[in-house]
């Protein structure tokens, strides 16, 4: 169930687990509290890269559409945490209305809505499928990578409720991130829409994620004594950019020799024998677009046609113009001799599974959500429970379970961010771009 799974590690990363192991009852402990103070998100997945001398999110996706990538042995765990998460939304629910994307041409997305599909109704619910598709008239049938059948619906309003013909559901689950914007036929509903409205690429920012983190990674570090850089990527933001017409490059200079510069006294503090870089990142979006890796700021100066092209535009052609500059954390695991990075899913405060993207046509720095990926699923149900853990930081229940830790702390930094957009969120009103 475990890929075989090449690790190079070097002294801090094994310091680090061995004191996350160690610290064990105090960090559940301080996880159980933190969900007592904050909304755990409905679901959420997370981007991991271990550089050997840090382990650090580099981004955290709150409609997760890979559910089809986990260990299917470990669905039960997932059924599990979404009973859990259901039951704070409406208790007595039987029906949930799910929204998924609307790019019916991706089968593999369309898998991993079957997927998400099944997790549901194993929790006892009914499921149907209600899309947003514009020019969708009446139920339409789509089938998935793996030869499953799926039917679509156009979601239908009366009144402040939403559903589809003969079907009046308790919920709104949203797999579809809102890249597009908010759809007024959600707005001001009185059902329940999980994640919020606000948690869609209209109106969520990654710098804004980032900095809910360095609140959460900052609590986290004190409380097991590390530095918090160890679990923490260095990042800064430019909020006005045109790529199109070279707009704003002395801010994104200007921002990747900062950063650059931070990691720099880094790395000479830890005696890392590494280049720096940067990921220069769109703000909003997801699906790898609108990104680049830069080691220096001259290569932000001066973009020729193809690489302005590249960062203009992301998802459903919107323009970028606000960019996050993050420290790149190289990734130092391959499986099957290829560069590979881990992605863990979770379902309510639960960890339930993950799997590695793997990518051949890509460099330890280089970002691996692109063309040429694959997956391999992570066998997350396994834990340390061997009298010798501590003595062997590099089993796999070990590494596991450190996945785990820091993607709960960015799951615990999206609870963070949503309470901030939630405060001048008005679902009534036309969004405005959040900023950090």
């Amino acid at each position: 169930m475990v890929p075989h799974l090449t690790t190079s590690l070097t002294g801090p990363l094994l310091a680090l687990e061995k004191q996350i192991i160690d610290a064990r009852p105090a960090i559940e402990r301080w996880f159980r509290l933190k969900w007592t103070e904050h909304t755990v998100p409905f679901y959420s997945s997370v981007d991991l890269r271990n550089a050997g001398y840090k382990l650090a999110p580099v981004d955290t996706n709150l409609f997760p559409g890979g559910f089809n990538n986990l260990n299917p042995d470990f669905m039960g765990l997932c059924v599990q945490a979404t009973m859990s998460a259901v039951q704070k939304i409406c208790p007595d629910t039987q029906r949930f209305l799910l929204v998924p994307e609307n790019h019916t041409r991706n089968l593999f997305y369309l898998q991993n809505v079957a997927t998400l599909k099944r997790i549901l109704e194993g929790a006892g619910l009914t499921v149907r499928l209600g899309s947003l598709i514009p020019d969708l008239t009446g139920p339409t049938e789509v089938e998935t990578a793996g030869g499953e059948k799926l039917l679509l619906e156009p979601v239908q309003r009366k009144g402040n409720r939403v559903g589809l013909d003969g079907f009046d559901p308790c919920a709104v689950l949203l797999n579809n991130d809102l890249s597009a914007g908010i759809p007024g036929i959600l707005r001001g509903i009185q059902q329940s829409v999980v994640p919020p409205l606000y948690a869609g690429w209209t109106t969520r920012r990654k710098s804004l994620h980032f900095h809910a983190y360095d609140r959460a990674a900052e609590e986290f570090a004190k409380l097991i004594g590390i530095d918090p850089w160890l679990i923490n990527p260095v990042f800064s933001q430019c909020g006005k950019v045109n790529f199109a017409v070279q707009e704003g490059e002395e801010c994104l200079a200007a921002n990747v020799d900062a950063v650059l510069t931070e990691v720099r006294e880094k790395y000479k503090q830890y005696g890392i024998d590494d280049t720096p870089f940067v990921m220069v990142k769109a703000d909003a979006g997801t699906y790898g677009m609108g990104v680049m890796s830069v080691k220096s700021p001259d290569e932000v100066r001066g973009l020729n046609r193809k690489e302005r092209n590249k960062m203009a535009v992301i998802k459903e052609g919107l323009p970028v113009t606000e960019v996050i500059i993050q420290e790149g954390v190289r990734t130092v695991e391959t499986v099957n001799n290829s560069t590979a990075e881990p992605v863990v899913y979770m379902m309510d405060s639960y960890v339930v599974g993950g799997f590695y993207r793997i990518n051949t046509e890509r460099g330890v720095d280089e970002n691996l959500n692109s063309r040429g990926m694959s997956f391999s699923p992570l066998a997350f149900a396994t834990d340390c429970h061997s009298p010798d853990c501590g003595s062997n930081p590099d089993a796999p229940p070990n590494r596991f379970y450190t996945y785990g830790v820091v993607a709960r702390l960015a799951m615990l930094a999206a609870s963070l961010e949503l309470e901030k957009l939630a405060e001048d969120f008005d679902e009534m009103a036309e969004p405005e771009a959040v900023t950090a």
